[in-house]
């Protein structure tokens, strides 16, 4: 079976591209986000796998819940999965132009799990010593995961550093069993 993934790379490098060649990376990247949260729900899910709804019926629909803010060619893009049976997909679809947009910008999302909330301080020298180390600029997001004992668990792109308590515990308990 086909990663859906793969099946999405295709849209999400056309809508990449003609948002560059436009100049609207940031309206796209927002309309693509919205779209994909709006997929995720539950009802809207199931209207995109009803059989008694037609391909244009299922974009018309995403757009009018979408609103006003949509660029009009994000209608043709919705129009084109439709029809081929891929709405299910924009939120690979926007994970993948978010990807983009990054390699582009030369920049990369970095998002840190601490036990406990980091100060000012603590969050600028790890977003300093990030850039550094990945040589890009980057955008630091954090969240307080009291799971972690103590330490932090850092995701960017494929790079993960766990740095946390329960990281080395669940190592540890590894060599253990070995």
């Amino acid at each position: 079976m086909i990663e859906p993934t793969t099946l999405a790379r295709p849209y999400a490098r056309a809508a990449f591209e003609h948002a560059r060649a436009s100049d609207q990376l940031a309206a796209w990247q927002a309309a693509l986000s919205q779209l994909a949260t709006i997929t995720t729900d539950a009802k809207v899910s199931a209207l995109l796998r009803d059989p008694n709804q037609t391909a244009a019926q299922r974009a018309t629909a995403l757009e009018a819940l979408a609103g006003d803010e949509l660029p009009e060619t994000v209608g043709n893009l919705l129009g084109i999965m439709a029809d081929n049976g891929r709405l299910a997909l924009l939120p690979e679809v926007a994970a993948l132009f978010e990807q983009l947009k990054q390699a582009v910008e030369s920049t990369v999302a970095v998002h840190v799990s601490t036990a406990y909330p980091l100060s000012e301080a603590e969050t600028q020298q790890l977003a300093d010593t990030m850039q550094v180390r990945l040589e890009r600029s980057i955008t630091l997001t954090s969240e307080t995961d009291p799971s972690l004992l103590g330490g932090a668990l850092i995701r960017a792109d494929d790079l993960v550093i766990d740095g946390s308590v329960r990281g080395r515990l669940n190592k540890l308990a590894g060599t253990l069993t070995q």
